[in-house]
């Protein structure tokens, strides 16, 4: 935007508090959003003597900068959300709710279908959670399963995922952090330090297996069972546009599997594999690109597919990318208002480093080292609603932490927390990406999913937490993650028993 950075103290949290207590109060997120933005460009043109006017059209400049530095993100989503409609009004998503309905008979096969699908999807959060969204909601609705529950799933198999697979987009953006402490070598060495990537597998394997839930998740999923959504497959007609009789599961699977394929080969061209550049690097180059390509590439096969066999015409696969982009606005209007707040967060008024400068300035034992820079992280990356923004400040300060003397020893678990905390903000951040974008896929009300999901992962952090207790003086990754996971099933006995104690059935 051509603005300088400034300094303004603890004002500097004030914006993205206001957006996420006006979010959680109101349930209502674009005004919520839109409050934390013009909050942060007051402060930053009051402190530099600026107006009110110029504060407001900062508001807009700041969108308008967003939305051209994000480009194919919003790209990708229209092409997806276009996707998902012609491929519904071909009968592909009618026609591989049939066939899965067959195969899965039971809610613990479909959830446990879910979280596979997710855990596969591992190249990048974005085309996982609206991937998996699309394909698995019909099933889990026809067997009752809330889609808070399913947006929980799909959400805690995006991130939590990439985070700890070393070719994903994340490992590479982690890895050029870490250049300095060994690049891809320090990003394989945190895996085992990622406490809360590997401790919510561990939950949604639990979760899928049992019927364990708790708090406003246990309420909806009471809900859910008792007045089931309506089947999405008996639909007749998509705005107005009929929906085929004659489409196969084919007519699913081969677009998703392109969609897949090509986002891969999409992501490697764009990066340069193919003229040299290291495949790992290449794919973390501009993967938002390369998604756009395999979208795209996804679409033509579909209307090769579709229209010669007359599943619908020409016309009706033009009105269906219309129509398909259109149900993306309201995701595209909560990202940008979401890019636009963590820009005035991290650009003009120094969120992200007022909290860094706060910890490196402290005089703490290296020991409970791992365990705040979890906590911070943490508060930051929910504050500022992105995972990769939060690693992105405080790696390079947790790397100055520890470059001599006994703080290289706590390095590696210090980075393992720096991105466990960082995706745990992310994770159940009102105004994360992947947040929303996991409530689109799921097609649940967004704050629903919010407020449904922070209990699950916060019960992991608080695990975390301990964890990391345990590995600053430790040192040793696998009795901390023996431990962790020992405590995290220790919580739920301990939740069970208050559960049947307090008269609640299971």
């Amino acid at each position: 935007m051509g603005v300088e950075m400034i300094e303004v103290g603890w004002l500097s949290i004030l914006p993205p508090l206001i957006a996420i207590a006006l979010a959680l109060l109101t349930k209502e997120v674009f005004s919520s959003l839109l409050s934390g933005i013009l909050a942060g460009m007051l402060i930053y043109c009051f402190s530099t003597g600026q107006s009110v006017m110029v504060a407001v059209n900062y508001v807009f400049d700041m969108m308008a900068y967003k939305i051209g530095d994000n480009g194919y993100m919003i790209l990708f989503l229209s092409l997806l959300g276009s996707l998902v409609v012609v491929v519904t009004m071909a009968g592909g998503s009618r026609a591989y709710g049939k066939w899965a309905g067959g195969k899965f008979h039971n809610p613990v096969s479909v959830k446990l279908a879910t979280a596979v699908l997710g855990a596969l999807i591992f190249i990048d959060d974005y085309f996982n959670c609206l991937t998996v969204g699309t394909v698995m909601r019909p099933i889990t609705d026809k067997h009752k399963i809330a889609r808070e529950k399913l947006a929980y799933l799909i959400d805690a198999t995006a991130a939590p995922v990439c985070i700890i697979a070393p070719i994903s987009s994340w490992a590479v953006a982690v890895s050029s952090d870490v250049g300095a402490a060994g690049g891809l070598n320090a990003f394989v060495q945190t895996i085992p330090y990622n406490l809360y990537a590997l401790l919510t597998l561990v939950m949604v394997l639990f979760i899928c297996l049992t019927d364990f839930d708790f708090g406003p998740m246990k309420k909806v999923v009471k809900e859910a069972a008792e007045k089931p959504y309506a089947e999405e497959e008996e639909e007749k007609e998509l705005d107005g546009i009929k929906i085929s009789g004659k489409g196969s599961v084919l007519d699913l699977v081969v677009p998703i599997a392109v969609l897949v394929i090509a986002s891969i080969l999409g992501m490697a061209y764009v990066g340069g594999f193919f003229s040299g550049t290291a495949f790992t690097e290449a794919i973390g180059e501009n993967p938002t690109a390369g998604l756009t390509l395999g979208a795209f590439a996804a679409l033509l096969v579909a209307l090769v597919m579709y229209i010669p066999r007359k599943l619908i015409s020409f016309r009706d696969f033009m009105s269906g990318v219309t129509q398909g982009v259109k149900s993306m606005v309201p995701a595209i209007m909560i990202l940008v208002f979401a890019w636009s707040l963590s820009g005035v967060c991290r650009e003009m008024i120094g969120t992200g480093e007022f909290v860094s400068n706060v910890v490196s300035g402290s005089h703490i034992s290296m020991g409970l080292l791992p365990a705040l820079i979890f906590v911070v992280a943490a508060f930051l990356s929910f504050s500022m609603g992105t995972a990769w923004g939060t690693f992105g400040i405080l790696i390079p300060i947790v790397s100055m932490i520890c470059a001599e003397g006994d703080g290289a020893a706590i390095l590696i678990p210090a980075l393992g927390a720096t991105l466990a905390g960082s995706v745990y903000g992310d994770h159940c951040s009102p105004i994360s990406d992947t947040t929303i974008l996991s409530s689109t896929g799921a097609k649940c009300e967004h704050i629903r999913h919010v407020e449904t999901q922070i209990p699950y992962a916060t019960l992991v952090a608080g695990v975390c937490f301990v964890g990391y207790l345990v590995a600053g003086f430790v040192r040793n990754p696998w009795i901390t993650l023996v431990v962790a996971v020992a405590l995290l099933f220790g919580c739920f006995a301990v939740i069970r028993m208050r559960q049947k104690q307090a008269g609640e059935k299971d």
